[in-house]
């Protein structure tokens, strides 16, 4: 699962049956879930029995984490290993803004994730000075985390700073026997660096016990039950927590949803958000050839893609200002297909380097800036991809045979070529993980155990297929899917849509979802709502290109996909 090579996938009916046959997987170790011995089980209640009685000291906010008053931060302590509550506990990094609303208005603590896995959410609270938040803000207290192995919540390690690869790569759609054998050897090394640097602690970073993890907190945080709001991966944690502590649910939104069939988990996804990458790829091919005018890229959608692969080629000869090549560029594209607010400044930044100025793109696609100019920067730079490595492989079997990848993909790429193979090299280091894998939990709730929950997702969104909206919608009883039609960015809850932000608002300080009627076989509730897709964007000038570089640079863009695109 990966959202712009960290993170989130998913099913699509596109892909043919041999894509995703059974193969060699390794072996997996029950899941402390449902059907496992109940040691994970009674070590979470002592975890949740000591939050609950130590709770929070929130604070000034640490220095390196950048977050103004009125953030405030703090720390809650869980096990590592749930099955022994009482050995290693480990911090994870707390924010928040208290609800400024009146006090009797006070709905308690909105917990969010914005996916990954590898992602924080410690910038939340600072959505309370955004317009579509500021109702939301006024009852709820806004909470942020940094999951386990994110940041300074016990750091996952994989890689020496200085053995991470630098400078341009290339990124062959149809890669050689020689290219194959040097990621494969890559992806075998960066398996061994997680062994070495995390050590036997690496087996315990998964989504099981980030659930776990989320129910220690909801308890730190003096909240009888949880209202939570994931994005993209933070939708499947958060629909584990839901199949294992339904009890303690209040209200959980899920916003662009992975989906959480165990079949699919994680090597499947894979397959189906390749294929939906490359339908999104054509929806930026088609708008950009609308502007030809303005871009110069080409008239239709065919001659937008054969001037791309101009660029490609050019860069693989000559990297642009030495920094940019195949590589890079790919990946600045690959994080427009996130969200078409980058659509502008990816066409324009192409059309200016095909008439011979290479600034914008460089300034677009190569190595980022640190935000704080002249401050040396905490931590791993590798954190993100390291957490999100751990947390997938040891979520589920993979297979161990590259002969097995090498046979999907290439079929996959002949459908789907632009993400195809990039995906493979994300997420090959699973193939030679050396930790024990879980067995994925089967998420589902009855009649009557949880209280109704919002799904939010776009109807053309790559990195989580729609369809994984829809199987999450029918493994959690009575479930209200909102979703936004013809439209991809990914993650569109506080976003720019009206409608869904209306729904989103509604529920959460309401609990009201959309209505609906009961199917005739089995009663199941049918609660569904459609939005009209928010605007397409529209050309911009080459000066203000430079406004919209990353994602942290869009200015009110919906905090479901914050920090979840980005190598």
């Amino acid at each position: 699962m990966r959202s712009v090579a960290l993170h989130t996938l998913l099913l699509s009916a596109l892909v043919a049956p041999a894509l995703v046959a059974p193969g060699a997987v390794a072996p997996a170790v029950a899941a402390p879930g449902l059907d496992a011995p109940p040691a994970e089980a009674r070590g979470t209640q002592v975890a949740v029995r000591a939050a609950a009685a130590e709770g929070i000291r929130f604070g000034a906010c640490p220095a390196a984490e950048h977050l103004p008053a009125p953030v405030e931060c703090g720390t809650v302590r869980v096990p590592l290993d749930y099955a022994d509550p009482n050995g290693t506990r480990i911090p994870l990094t707390v924010s928040r803004t208290r609800a400024t609303g009146p006090a009797d208005g006070r709905q308690g603590a909105l917990v969010y994730n914005p996916g990954g896995p590898g992602a924080s959410s410690l910038y939340f609270p600072l959505a309370a000075g955004l317009p579509a938040w500021q109702r939301i803000a006024g009852a709820y207290d806004l909470v942020g985390y940094a999951p386990r192995g994110v940041g300074r919540s016990a750091p996952v390690s994989c890689q020496d700073p200085a053995d991470r690869a630098k400078g341009p790569t290339l990124a062959p759609t149809l890669p050689s026997e020689v290219f194959k054998k040097e990621r494969t050897a890559r992806a075998t090394t960066y398996a061994q660096g997680c062994a070495r640097r995390t050590g036997a602690a690496l087996r315990h970073y998964h989504s099981l016990n980030n659930a776990r993890d989320l129910e220690v907190l909801r308890a730190a945080l003096g909240e009888p039950r949880l209202t939570y709001m994931g994005a993209s991966y933070g939708t499947y944690f958060g629909a584990l927590y839901a199949t294992l502590f339904p009890h303690r649910v209040r209200r959980m939104v899920f916003d662009a949803p992975v989906n959480p069939a165990p079949r699919q988990i994680w090597y499947a996804n894979n397959l189906d958000q390749s294929l939906a990458f490359e339908r999104r790829w054509a929806d930026f091919r088609t708008w950009a050839a609308k502007y030809d005018t303005v871009y110069g890229l080409g008239a239709t959608a065919g001659e937008v893609g054969e001037n791309y692969e101009k660029v490609r080629a050019e860069l693989a000869a000559a990297p642009a200002g030495g920094k940019v090549g195949p590589g890079q560029l790919h990946g600045a594209m690959l994080q427009a297909l996130y969200d078409d607010r980058f659509w502008p400044a990816r066409a324009g930044a192409l059309g200016a380097y095909l008439k011979g100025d290479a600034k914008p793109l460089v300034a677009q696609a190569g190595p980022a800036e640190s935000p704080h100019s002249g401050e040396a920067e905490a931590g791993d730079p590798g954190n993100a991809a390291a957490v999100y490595t751990a947390v997938e492989c040891n979520d589920a079997p993979w297979p161990e045979d590259f002969a097995r990848w090498d046979r999907d993909n290439t079929r996959l790429a002949q459908l789907a070529p632009f993400e195809t193979w990039d995906n493979v090299w994300a997420n090959l280091p699973c193939a030679y993980w050396k930790a024990p894998r879980q067995r994925p939990l089967d998420v589902r709730t009855g009649p009557g155990v949880l209280p109704p929950v919002l799904i939010l997702a776009a109807e053309r969104d790559a990195a989580a297929p729609y369809e994984g909206a829809r199987e999450l919608e029918r493994r959690l009883w009575g479930a209200a899917l909102v979703t936004e039609r013809d439209a991809g960015t990914h993650g569109i809850g506080g976003g720019s849509n009206a409608c869904v932000n209306g729904y989103l608002e509604r529920y959460l300080l309401t609990g009201a979802v959309p209505g609906g009627t009961a199917e005739p076989r089995g009663g199941t509730p049918v609660r569904r709502a459609s939005c009209a897709p928010h605007p397409e964007p529209d050309p911009v000038s080459l000066e203000r290109q430079a406004e919209f570089r990353r994602p942290s640079d869009l200015p009110g863009r919906g905090v479901a996909a914050r920090l979840d695109a980005g190598r």
